[in-house]
């Protein structure tokens, strides 16, 4: 599983020199986590892969937009499958040619504000800041179960430590990042 800084250098080789080996790296890395992201925003399974795809398709087009000191390349690549999925719903209107499509809470949100977004980009700052303060075992434990979702049975055998430990590991590591981050809050 490739670290956040990995998938940034991988995106920027992707809009510096259209690697495509680094496309198909981060395809393969985001793709199913796109459409999963849009399965649990209430979009049907056919065209969650649809927009999963097209998303993709845009990180293609518009990598050389991409800024990592906006935000991190996942960030970057869920907004666009969100705005996708709204563009899609506001596109289709009122009109219901598909049932499955729309449903009473499957309507599109509205755009984050502006002060939303800074919000936003403050907190992944703050959380950044943090992480960079936690021991090396607790944060890598820490990214690799929250970041790269893996299972914490997945994560033990991938750095040979026991079950409990790495259950340990991943407690102290939250309980210290929310006190590292417990003046950020307003």
């Amino acid at each position: 599983m490739p670290t956040s800084e990995e998938l940034n250098n991988l995106a920027q080789a992707v809009a510096r020199n259209g690697d495509r080996q680094a496309f198909a790296a981060l395809f393969k890395h985001f793709a199913p986590r796109v459409k999963s992201y849009l399965i649990r925003l209430g979009t049907s399974e056919g065209l969650a892969e649809e927009l999963a795809q097209e998303a993709m398709v845009s990180v293609w087009r518009k990598a050389p937009s991409f800024d990592p000191a906006l935000a991190n390349v996942s960030t970057w690549i869920f907004t666009i499958a969100r705005n996708l999925r709204v563009d899609h719903f506001r596109r289709i209107g009122n009109r219901t040619t598909d049932a499955e499509e729309l449903d009473g809470d499957d309507m599109p949100d509205t755009l984050p504000q502006p002060d939303e977004l800074l919000l936003t980009r403050q907190r992944e700052a703050g959380v950044r800041a943090a992480m960079a303060q936690l021991p090396d075992e607790q944060a890598q434990v820490l990214r690799l179960s929250f970041y790269e979702e893996q299972p914490h049975s997945q994560i033990a055998k991938a750095l040979g430590l026991p079950l409990g430990t790495v259950k340990s590991r991943v407690r102290l590591a939250v309980r210290h990042l929310r006190r590292l981050l417990d003046g950020l809050e307003p």
